[in-house]
C-alpha cells in the first residue's frame, strides 16, 4: 500500500505540476509581468532622485529573485512540483480510506481539493498582483488556514454525514470563516489597473481548477491500476 501511495503521488505530482506550469506560463505569468511594470514604475522614479551610493546599497540588500525567462520558469516548475506531489500524496492517502470506484470519481476529489485550497480562501483573500494593498501577513495566513480547514471539515460532513444534523453542521462550519471575514488592509487598491487585477484573479482560479481536476483524475487512474 505504501508503494502504491508513493507511486501515485510521484507520477501524479509530476504530471500535474507540468500542466500547471504550462498554464501559468501562457496565462498567469504575462499578467504578473504586466503588474510588475506598475510596481516598478514608482520605484524607478524614486531611484532617479536617490543618492547613487544609497541606491547601490539598497540594491545589494535585496533578496535574490529569478530573472524573467528560463530562471523564472524553472523556479515555478520546482515550486509546482513540490505542491503537486504534496497534494497528490494527500489524495492517495485519502484513497486508502475510500478508494475511487471509477477513475472519473477523481474529478470529484479534485473539485473538493479546489474548493478547500483555492475557491473558499479566495472568496476572502483573492490572488493579488504585485503592488496590491494587503493586510498583515500573519493574519492572512491564519485566516487562510482556518478557512481551508473549515471547508474540508464542512464538505466531509455534507458528503459523508449520515444524518441531516451532521449535514447542517457541515453547512454551518463552511460559512463560519466568511461570517468572521478575512483580514483587510486599511486602504484597498493597488498600483495595477482594476481590469488587470480581475483578469489575474480569473486566470489564477481557472488554472488552479484545471490543475486540481487533473490532479484528481490522474491520481485516481494511477491508484486504481493493478500493481505489479
Amino acid at each position: 500500500m505504501i508503494k502504491r501511495i508513493a507511486t501515485t503521488a510521484g507520477f501524479t505530482g509530476l504530471l500535474a505540476a507540468l500542466l500547471l506550469t504550462v498554464l501559468q506560463s501562457l496565462w498567469v505569468a504575462p499578467l504578473i509581468l504586466q503588474g510588475e511594470t506598475y510596481e516598478q514604475a514608482p520605484a524607478a522614479e524614486l531611484h532617479e532622485h536617490a543618492d547613487t551610493a544609497s541606491a547601490a546599497h539598497s540594491h545589494d540588500a535585496q533578496a535574490w529573485e529569478p530573472e524573467n525567462g528560463w530562471q523564472r520558469v524553472l523556479s515555478t516548475t520546482g515550486g509546482n512540483l513540490v505542491v503537486g506531489v504534496g497534494f497528490a500524496l494527500m489524495l492517495a492517502a485519502l484513497y486508502t480510506l475510500r478508494a475511487p470506484g471509477r477513475t472519473s470519481e477523481g474529478l470529484l476529489w479534485g473539485l473538493a481539493g479546489f474548493a478547500v485550497f483555492c475557491l473558499a480562501p479566495n472568496l476572502g483573500l483573492p490572488p493579488e498582483l504585485p503592488g496590491a494593498q494587503a493586510a498583515d501577513l500573519s493574519l492572512r495566513q491564519t485566516w487562510w488556514i482556518g478557512t481551508a480547514a473549515s471547508t474540508a471539515v464542512g464538505l466531509a460532513l455534507l458528503v459523508f454525514g449520515r444524518s441531516w444534523l451532521l449535514k447542517a453542521l457541515g453547512v454551518a462550519i463552511l460559512v463560519v470563516p466568511h461570517i468572521i471575514g478575512a483580514p483587510q488592509p486599511e486602504q484597498h487598491g493597488g498600483l495595477a489597473p482594476e481590469a488587470l487585477e480581475q483578469q489575474f484573479i480569473v486566470a489564477s482560479l481557472v488554472t488552479n481548477a484545471i490543475f486540481w481536476l487533473g490532479l484528481g483524475l490522474i491520481s485516481a487512474w494511477l491508484f486504481r491500476r493493478p500493481q505489479a
